[in-house]
């Protein structure tokens, strides 16, 4: 640093050295203004490293350039993450503004490292003659990473198109913010206030405590409740509640977020950002966004995600037809309205699974407490892994509810450090999601990944899960996971770093854990009696698996259909992003009474970032790939085959991005996946 840096960095406890535990972020020092200036700092420094590169006299080789470039820009690296974090899992109005402040000027210098021609030209260079080079199997995937970043980021592209590229990409970092931050505005707006026994109708007890915990917090003091648009609320009050009318007010609610007239309207921010996206893939030479974002996912081309979508698509809208016929006759037995309705339908399902299977989720829960059910999925990683999780406290993170974690390998190292966060606030984004705030690499001797998992369940005391919520515990902890067994060299090539419908194989493979019977049978305890659950009720959760796979495909698949018909759309074409949904429902047949889990105007997936535009299918393309996967344990008898283990630690969960994921695949399975595990899991075929 020169002086005046050295001055700043007295001042900003970003620039300084992180002299604490495990080098975590100094939280507690931290403020929303020391991030603008502490970015400029962290830019400046990062684009003389580049130049240093670019600039050497010595001919480009792999260690000058490739692992170089891998090696510079720590110091943006690390504000960056820390300011993601902290704007996702515990933002403020002050840090909403320097979000907004910084998003187009972190694009812009984004946009200077992919365009930086010197630089470009050493890894081009090294590209052209990489089978010249004797490069190992991890260098030559980094190589072919690295070129295809600059590419696809308009490296290649004339001198005019490249300023229009850089322009059109900070508008779409405001834009992607705006439309964030408008959703949470409407989330963090509603609350719906139960007022005396008849509103409570129909509502069991643990539902009763999480919105008088969620009133607390909003400091109506005791005996009153709140019903917010957290999923751990919303859901569970659609299933239980007596009161339609109170049902549809909260579906409305969540269903019309981001589409109210006013500064908080997404809709046209939506349909601005599809017109960039538009003339970015044009700027490519691909026909639409959704050719230019496949050309570097698994599917390769949109008409291999729509042939998936549709194998489960048009056998789950049969199989809906019979199940609304069965709830139609159990609400004319409830003397319920008919036609149902989109916020009819978790009621009367919920209803109908308790009678086929004798299941009540007031039942249910008291066997699956928060902190059991974290020992569980710790207890699972030990078993398949060998990871040993010993909690740290004292420690100031970015948040009271936030807890952490020394993780640790078979032969006692430490590994990493985890920290689970998981509780809904109104600081918090929706949704459940994995980071980090520090990347494993073979840097400098190792560098030990800091992960963190965010889930928005509803506070009570004890903390009850529905089992919904396991499976998302358990979902992101396989996200977790593979951040902490990750064993590369190379930063780019860590961890998630993987094609967008490989990443969430990890993640909905460990899911299937928490329905393994040795597993609930050890950790799913009464909360008072601490009695294990019941082999009856066991046994029939596990048969209740299939319920209302119909609903649950056709909630998800519409979704992924619109977004890849709104991605589809050629150069030029203008939207309207409210007819354009309205259309696309009538075109695919989506049941009104059954709807979607998500629509455009408050979709992040689709418009908080660039990541699963495009891409929301790939949660489906990875459940072939995880259901056809498990039954490798499965073949076994042995949900914790220790051969089986080991080579899904060495091809999956520790191998990052160093090799093809179809070649992963095969070489966990031995061969390519197939597709009919995953529909039968749905019920959508017969097993």
């Amino acid at each position: 640093m020169n002086d005046l840096s050295s001055g700043v960095a007295a001042l900003n406890p970003l620039l300084a050295d992180w002299n604490t535990p495990y080098g975590l972020p100094p939280f507690a020092a931290v403020q929303a203004a020391h991030f603008g200036p502490a970015f400029e700092v962290a830019m400046a420094a990062h684009r003389a490293e580049l130049d240093a590169i670019a600039q050497q006299s010595a001919p480009a080789t792999f260690d000058n350039t490739l692992a170089a470039l891998d090696q510079c820009g720590r110091l943006l690296e690390r504000i960056s993450l820390l300011f993601h974090n902290l704007t996702a899992s515990e933002t403020s109005p002050a840090l909403q503004a320097a979000q907004l402040e910084l998003a187009p000027r972190l694009a812009a210098h984004e946009n200077a490292l992919y365009m930086h021609a010197g630089l470009f030209q050493r890894i081009d260079s090294l590209h052209r003659q990489a089978d010249k080079l004797a490069l190992t199997p991890e260098q030559l995937r980094l190589l072919q990473r690295v070129h295809l970043d600059f590419v696809r980021a308009g490296a290649q592209l004339g001198a005019a198109q490249r300023l229009r590229y850089g322009a059109v990409v900070q508008e779409l970092a405001t834009l992607c913010t705006q439309f964030t931050q408008n959703v949470l505005a409407d989330e963090a707006g509603f609350v719906l206030e139960l007022q005396g026994e008849a509103d409570l109708t129909g509502l069991p007890a643990f539902l009763r405590e999480s919105a008088r915990s969620a009133a607390q917090q909003r400091g109506w003091g005791e005996q009153r409740y709140a019903i917010t648009l957290s999923p751990s609320l919303v859901e569970p009050f659609l299933s239980f509640s007596s009161r339609r009318d109170l049902r549809e007010t909260v579906w409305r609610a969540r269903k019309a977020r981001g589409s109210h007239t006013g500064a908080h309207d997404n809709r046209p921010i939506a349909a601005r950002i599809v017109a960039l996206r538009q003339e970015q893939a044009a700027l490519h030479g691909y026909p639409s966004y959704a050719d230019y974002e496949l050309a570097d996912r698994m599917a390769a081309r949109p008409a291999a995600v729509l042939e998936l979508l549709h194998r489960a698509w048009e056998p789950a809208k049969q199989k809906a037809a019979h199940d609304r016929a069965e709830l139609t006759t159990m609400a004319q037995s409830l003397g319920e309205p008919t036609p149902i309705a989109a916020w009819d339908w978790r009621y009367l399902a919920e209803k109908a699974r308790q009678a086929r299977f004798h299941l009540d989720d007031a039942e249910i829960k008291p066997y699956f407490t928060l902190d059991n059910m974290v020992a569980a999925m710790f207890d699972c990683a030990g078993r398949l892994f060998g990871l040993q999780f010993i909690e740290q406290t004292g420690q100031t993170l970015h948040h009271p509810d936030a807890r952490l974690w020394e993780v640790h390998g078979r032969d006692g190292d430490l590994v990493g450090l985890f920290i689970g966060d998981n509780f809904a606030r109104a600081t918090k984004r929706s949704g459940a999601w994995m980071s980090v705030f520090r990347s494993q690499s073979g840097h400098g001797g190792g560098t030990l990944p800091i992960v963190i998992n965010n889930n928005n369940f509803a506070r009570a005391n004890p903390t009850l899960l529905s089992f919904e919520d396991v499976r998302t515990l358990f979902h992101e902890f396989g996200h977790g996971l593979h951040g902490l067994l990750s064993q590369v060299t190379y930063e780019r090539l860590a961890g998630t770093q993987v094609l967008r419908d490989f990443v969430e194989l990890p993640s909905q493979l460990f899911e299937n854990w928490a329905l393994v019977p040795q597993v609930l049978t050890r950790h799913a305890r009464h909360f008072q009696t601490g009695e294990p659950i019941p082999p009856a009720l066991l046994e029939r959760l596990l048969q209740a698996r299939r319920f209302d796979q119909a609903w649950a495909t056709i909630m998800y698949s519409g979704p992924a259909l619109i977004d890849m018909a709104l991605h589809s759309l050629p150069n030029g074409t203008p939207v309207d992003i409210e007819a354009f949904e309205a259309a696309q429902c009538v075109a695919l047949g989506i049941p009104a009474d059954i709807g979607q889990r998500h629509y455009l105007s408050h979709f992040q997936h689709l418009f908080a970032g660039s990541s699963y535009a495009a891409g929301y299918y790939v949660y489906m393309w990875a459940e072939v790939l995880e259901a056809d996967g498990f039954e490798a344990f499965t073949e076994t008898g042995d949900a914790f085959d220790a051969a089986v283990a080991a080579k899904l630690l060495e091809h999956v969960y520790s191998a990052g991005n160093k090799q093809d994921p179809a070649a992963a695949f095969r070489a966990f399975r031995g061969r390519d996946p197939r597709v009919e595990p995953m529909l039968a899991k749905r019920g959508l075929i017969a097993s």
